[in-house]
């Protein structure tokens, strides 16, 4: 037991070196766990930020007037004024995402109380600015339209009061949780990319065949990939952590440092056995990344990171609930977002403890088998 720690601790060392050596991987991984994670949390952006607008103002009233001058920055651009010609042509070339079309005589019908229409055409090929747009759109021309008529913004007062209670997130700032799920899929990813990248470089270098002369056994071989590769992944993770998304994009962190730390470290054995099942499969690097976008890229898109389990078809649901990627991505929210503690998140890393490990068994067969067939 002791002979096979210090093999799997000199492979360790060896696999680190040869890492170092590949400076292609390391300026990947910076990239990945710095730029990369500021830009797509700060880039995209779950909100209304700057949408285009137009108006064909067909009344000409001073209510027309207030309805236009009430879209205002950041949700929207300074709306543009146009033709009742030019709308179609707007909304073809894509160059405005909404155009109110306000009918003659508006004013007049809102005073006389006979609740006027106006078009609004909304270009859904932006589906997000869609949905979001077209309720604020919605809220702004009835606030303008009662403060027409009834001197406010209110019209009754509901026999309902509804009190709105917004927790983790009070601003709903869609930075923080972009940058949790992108520190997510690229833990992910390059957990994958570093430990299958390991077995390939072996076999294409040659590598492989001075190790099996050695007296080590192949659970060693592989073990010493997992460690190396998932100790510069928790590394880069951490330091990512605590200053890409807590530093710079501003994300309190609610919960347990260490307890994060140590969630990862077990999922870590899910994500770098796929990368050395898929390894032993693929016989070069091509290969590999035909692999990785089939298997990997379904996963991460489906794990609830940025959809809601719920909102799945059921069968996908049942199918994904036994991934381990789904359970890290819960364990992640709950703890970053509303400072869970083990009491809490146990059950989830039972199960990505369970597959994680069943997983590598599978994954260290089939690297078994690799190396056998390496020797005849």
């Amino acid at each position: 037991m002791k002979r096979q720690a210090f093999n799997i601790w000199n492979l360790s060392i060896k696999e680190l070196r040869c890492l170092s050596r590949d400076p292609v991987l390391v300026g990947l991984i910076i990239f990945a766990f710095s730029v990369a994670i500021y830009s797509l949390a700060t880039g995209m952006s779950y909100e209304l930020r700057n949408a285009s607008i137009a108006i064909v103002d067909e009344d000409h009233s001073r209510l027309s007037d207030d309805i236009a001058h009430a879209f205002l920055p950041p949700h929207f651009k300074t709306p543009e004024q146009i033709g009742l010609k030019d709308l179609d042509q707007r909304m073809n070339s894509g160059q405005s995402t909404f155009v109110l079309d306000i009918p003659p005589n508006f004013q007049a019908d809102v005073a006389a109380g006979r609740a006027p229409a106006i078009q609004v055409n909304i270009d859904a090929t932006a589906i997000l600015q869609a949905g979001i747009g077209a309720n604020y759109i919605e809220q702004i021309v009835t606030n303008e339209a009662n403060r027409f008529f009834y001197g406010t913004d209110a019209t009754t007062t509901l026999p309902v009061s509804l009190s709105l209670r917004i927790a983790f997130n009070d601003n709903l700032e869609s930075s923080w949780f972009m940058g949790v799920a992108w520190l997510i899929n690229i833990v992910t990813m390059l957990a994958i990319v570093l430990s299958g990248a390991a077995v390939i470089r072996e076999r294409e270098h040659g590598t492989l065949d001075h190790l099996l002369v050695l007296p080590l056994t192949p659970f060693e071989i592989a073990m010493a990939k997992v460690a190396a590769n998932g100790l510069v992944i928790m590394v880069a993770a951490g330091l990512s952590l605590l200053l890409v998304v807590h530093g710079l994009i501003g994300l309190p962190l609610a919960g347990s440092f260490a307890l994060f730390m140590l969630s990862m470290m077990l999922y870590l054995f899910f994500a770098t056995a796929i990368g050395l099942l898929l390894g032993t499969v693929a016989t070069s690097m091509p290969q590999f990344g035909l692999l990785f976008i089939l298997v990997v890229l379904p996963m991460i898109l489906l794990s609830g990171g940025y959809t809601p389990l719920e909102s799945m078809p059921r069968q996908l649901q049942l199918v994904m609930e036994t991934v381990p990627s789904t359970h890290f991505v819960k364990v992640a929210q709950a703890i970053l977002f509303r400072g869970a503690g083990l009491s809490i998140i146990w059950p989830n890393l039972l199960l990505i403890a369970t597959v994680g490990g069943l997983l590598f068994v599978v994954a260290l067969t089939r690297f078994r088998t690799s190396v056998s067939q390496a020797v005849t």
